[in-house]
């Protein structure tokens, strides 16, 4: 029974019907955006403004700082990305989205819930950081509220954007790069969180049961056997790859021709490795995208049950998926691109190149958001195609029954 595709359909059904309840308090754009404005967080926003403004506005500095540093990064990352991607046509893209049943090279499995709830904080905590070095600059804040992207639950604060506009260089890219600055920073705390506090616990409950193999290259000396992910990998040869070191440590030592014998939990499979295409020394036998399996540890399990470490374990991949979902949406949203934060820090440093010539500025900025977004598009294209595959394989089959 798939739970994620049932707690979706609730979840969006409740949605659908608060917003057949709400229908004149929506703003409805582009017949897929739907914007539901209140004054909820205005007076916290206040607050907090109020307490040591300057140091704000030193933290406002950093976050400049910060932003244009994520931006240079982000955009050389991506850039290289895709060089690689089209020259080397294996290459992971740069750029994958974040979404339940997408799986993504390198990262566990992400759960509706765990996609929700990490959304849903990370948008609060951007926008509410906007919200806050508004006031900070006595820039009022019309509205707070949430906003639906077709299926995707956002958050968003408005500034008033004739005072925004009429403010210094300064405040106004301090409010801007508000937002991404607060996710990475919001990130770096998740990830000290997970590391120092939740893995030490963690590790008291779960021990490592063997490597999970996500993904068996097609046309690989493991695919030639018929091989199918997902599978455990519980040893190559005579050496163990119960952990992801002794895994890494047994598939180093494999060369081009070398017969091995897989055990998984599927039964004992032997093959002959490929030579490895971008190392002729080594051997390849087409399996990627891999994690470490574990199982309750049994003290652990006799001291405290199952349902407890499992709820832990729970609440250690949310805090995980905060930790990738901040870092993620706080970089991208540095792309000097269109409408989002990095953009309108990049539109602000135009017109201050261009010595405020609006024409130009635009016109520089343009082309910029162009190039963005041929590179964002070139990464996603793998994504795309498996989405259309995925979508045309029951038609065909159904084909296949009538012919």
């Amino acid at each position: 029974m798939n739970f994620d595709l049932i707690f979706a359909i609730i979840f969006y059904g409740l949605i659908l019907l608060f917003f057949l309840r709400n229908r004149k308090d929506f703003e409805v754009q582009a017949k897929i955006i739907a914007i539901y404005r209140t004054k909820l967080g205005l007076k916290w926003m206040d607050r907090l403004a109020k307490i040591f403004p300057r140091v704000w506005k030193f933290f406002g500095i950093i976050g400049i700082i910060a932003g244009f540093s994520g931006m240079a990064f982000i955009f050389y990352w991506l850039f290289k990305g895709t060089i690689e991607l089209i020259l080397k046509p294996l290459s992971t893209p740069a750029l994958a989205p974040v979404l339940p049943g997408i799986r993504v090279p390198g990262l566990p499995a992400l759960s509706f819930w765990h996609w929700i709830i990490a959304i849903f904080l990370v948008a609060a905590v951007h926008e509410f950081c906007h919200g806050i070095f508004s006031r900070v600059y006595k820039i009022k804040v019309e509205s707070s509220g949430f906003a639906l992207f077709g299926p995707i639950l956002g958050a968003f604060v408005e500034p008033n954007e004739k005072h925004l506009v009429r403010s210094s260089k300064t405040a106004q890219l301090s409010i801007i790069s508000a937002g991404p600055f607060s996710n990475l920073i919001f990130g770096i705390l998740c990830l000290l969180l997970l590391n120092f506090a939740m893995s030490p616990v963690l590790e008291k409950f779960y021990e490592p049961d063997g490597i999970k193999i996500k993904e068996v290259v097609d046309g690989s000396a493991a695919d030639s056997i018929g091989l199918e992910a997902p599978f455990i990998l519980m040893a190559i040869d005579d050496s163990l790859t119960t952990n992801g070191s002794a895994f890494l440590n047994a598939t180093s030592k494999i060369l081009p021709g070398q017969e091995i014998k897989l055990q998984t939990d599927k039964g004992e499979f032997s093959l002959v490795a490929k030579e490895n295409a971008e190392n002729k020394s080594r051997g390849y036998i087409g399996i990627r995208d891999f994690e470490v399996n574990t199982k309750i540890k049994e003290a652990a399990a006799a001291k405290y049950g199952t349902t407890f470490p499992k709820v832990f374990l729970w609440f250690n991949m949310l805090v995980f998926w905060l930790f990738i979902v901040n870092i993620g949406i706080g970089l991208f949203n540095l792309l000097p691109l269109g409408p989002v934060d990095g953009g309108k820090m990049f539109y602000v440093a135009s017109l201050w190149f261009f010595r405020n010539n609006a024409k130009k500025a635009q016109w520089f900025f343009g082309w910029v958001t162009f190039i963005c977004l041929t590179l964002i598009l070139i990464n996603l294209l793998p994504y795309f195609i498996k989405l259309l595959v995925f979508a045309v394989k029951p038609f065909f089959f159904l084909i296949s029954l009538l012919i």
